[in-house]
């Protein structure tokens, strides 16, 4: 990777702001499985059903992201879905103690966190087309390290307080609004940067974008990556709704699992030079790095189930870090190359699509867990990876020779 000086001032914006939002969204997870096997006394099918409801109303905000890209503007897509993210947020320790009532905040956790998406990657994805494919990696390489330190702070709060966490999460959202208020209001004045409103709806016009149910019918586009990222998703659930109540059932304090994602965090800045050997090496396209990725994951999930140690977790976790490493920036790019002004819808989609793995993993993820603990989860994890290397492939081979949409 460059150095910090070498990128444009907008990029070293977009760190910075991406590095301190998701610190604060990164504590989520972790913490509503923890807060509600731990402090409420609910049973890890309680946990998991959660989980399920933040992440579907991750997927209708992905969706929902990326389809009124065009229709409302970067400024208030962006700006509007965290603020109300941030309202979301302040009233969960209001709402914790009525579990009908907390169910239904945590959806609409889900639904504004996600929205900004598709708006933040489009944003990127026009802006800078050139360069692109480097800058998704940087501004996941930042966000990442938000979210180690996040997940990693999630162990110390939890023994601390889980209120204090959910508000500190609400604090960062509220910034980052209002970050991005002034941010994207000062770039707005340069057409090239952020058009405003009604310049968006005059271009979309003129281009003719097609409306979405064409743009549906592109299933080569997002169709088999998406359903393969499905099954990845499935797969990680294994973290939250397997190895985090493990460690809490083994005695050991809390903040081992946040060690976990401090060794992420530190893998995902200091192992670019192997990641980028990798992808020299063994996967040049971005379609070949999905594929990789899904390796790397299958082996991470594999360790897990035959060493149920700490050791074991630890190793794990560097294997599934070098697959997240490789997948995370190359679907975001794959879609800005090929998919031009309908980049947002697809990322959306994609997006969307993919985060059903979070709905769908801790459903069973937490069944299996309240029948057999680590090992059952883990044996999921594994038989959902391979799925997800198949559709990987399918997916680079119907690509094999593709082109990009035409405007």
């Amino acid at each position: 990777m460059k150095l910090l000086a070498a990128y444009p001032k907008e990029i070293k914006v977009f760190l910075i702001a991406s590095l301190i939002s998701s610190t604060g969204g990164s504590l989520m997870w972790p913490l509503v499985t923890m807060f509600v096997f731990d402090e409420l006394g609910r049973s890890m099918t309680d946990a998991a059903l959660v989980i399920q409801i933040l992440s579907l109303g991750g997927i209708a905000g992905q969706l929902l992201g990326g389809s009124l890209y065009h229709k409302l503007g970067v400024n208030r897509l962006i700006v509007g879905a965290l603020a109300l993210n941030a309202l979301a947020l302040f009233a969960l320790p209001s709402t914790s103690s009525h579990w009908p009532l907390f169910l239904c905040n945590m959806a609409l956790v889900g639904l504004f966190n996600s929205m900004s998406l598709p708006a933040i990657q489009g944003f990127i994805g026009f802006r800078f087309k050139a360069q692109r494919a480097e800058l998704f990696n940087v501004i996941y390489v930042a966000s990442n390290i938000g979210v180690a330190l996040g997940t990693a702070l999630s162990g110390f709060l939890a023994d601390i307080s889980y209120m204090l966490s959910f508000v500190l999460n609400g604090v960062t959202s509220a910034v980052f609004a209002g970050f991005f208020l002034f941010y994207l209001r000062k770039v707005g004045t340069a057409p090239e940067l952020a058009p405003d409103l009604d310049l968006v709806r005059q271009r979309t016009e003129a281009a003719g974008t097609p409306s979405g149910w064409k743009l549906l019918g592109h299933t080569r586009i997002y169709l088999y990556m998406s359903i393969a990222s499905l099954f990845l998703l499935v797969g990680n659930s294994v973290w939250n709704i397997g190895v985090s109540p493990f460690i809490i059932s083994e005695g050991w304090p809390k903040k081992f699992y946040g060690f976990l994602w401090t060794l992420n965090g530190i893998l995902i800045f200091v192992a670019q030079p192997l990641v980028s050997m990798l992808k020299r090496w063994f996967a040049q396209t971005s379609t070949a790095q999905m594929t990789l990725s899904a390796v790397f994951y299958l082996a991470g999930y594999a360790v897990i189930l035959g060493m149920p140690s700490y050791p074991g977790l630890v190793l794990g976790m560097v294997l599934i870090t070098l697959g997240e490493m490789l997948i995370s920036p190359a679907i975001p790019s794959f879609i800005s190359d090929h998919a031009d002004r309908s980049a947002p819808f697809y990322l959306g989609l994609s997006g969307g699509i993919g985060a059903a793995g979070r709905v769908i993993g801790p459903f069973f993820m937490g069944s299996l867990y309240d029948r057999g603990g680590l090992a059952p989860t883990a044996w999921l994890a594994c038989g959902v990876a391979v799925l997800s290397v198949l559709f990987f492939m399918l997916h680079s081979y119907m690509n094999r020779n593709s082109r990009r949409l035409a405007r």
